[in-house]
């Protein structure tokens, strides 16, 4: 984590501190791997319309990122129904990348993502679906599979789920 260069994000009291057992979670990639991840997003190219390729999902859903709004987004991001543990590849760009599982996706999106400089996509090795922080303070999630978003939004979700 000391040489991520978005460790600050992460290990910096003025922005968000997690603790060490958190942070053996986030596993930043080497600029090899990073380039990897983009240029398979590229090849795939899940972006070459935005938010996602035309006919790339089946199913769509959008929200916005507005001040004062984290616990929603949480909730947003929550309600997706995906496993939280579920491992998840994050690609910021073909410098910067990350293998996470979900739940720290939905606990820690407000330090993955800044709004202004970032364009986050979040996937997992299926592409059966993605996430999409846009620069402009829009999430875009596109999936393939029928899904229904947890209707019930559970408090301690994540210290059960630990």
């Amino acid at each position: 984590m000391d040489e991520f260069i978005l460790n600050w994000r992460f290990t910096d009291e003025n922005y968000d501190l997690l603790s060490e057992q958190h942070l053996a979670e986030l596993k930043p990639l080497d600029e090899d791997g990073a380039k990897f991840l983009a240029t398979y997003l590229n090849d795939c190219g899940i972006h070459d319309q935005l938010p996602f390729k035309a006919g790339l999902f089946r199913n769509f859903d959008e929200t916005y990122i507005l001040n004062g709004n984290e616990k929603e987004i949480t909730k947003w991001l929550y309600r997706r129904a995906l496993p939280f543990d579920k491992e998840v590849y994050l690609s910021w760009d073909n410098q910067i990348g990350m293998i996470t599982k979900w739940k720290f996706v939905v606990k820690y999106w407000d330090s993955l993502f800044y709004g202004g400089p970032d364009d986050l996509t979040v996937f997992d090795q299926s592409l059966e679906w993605a996430l999409f922080f846009f620069h402009e303070d829009i999430i875009y999630f596109g999936t393939n599979k029928e899904y229904q978003t947890n209707a019930e939004y559970d408090e301690n979700w994540f210290s059960e789920h630990q």
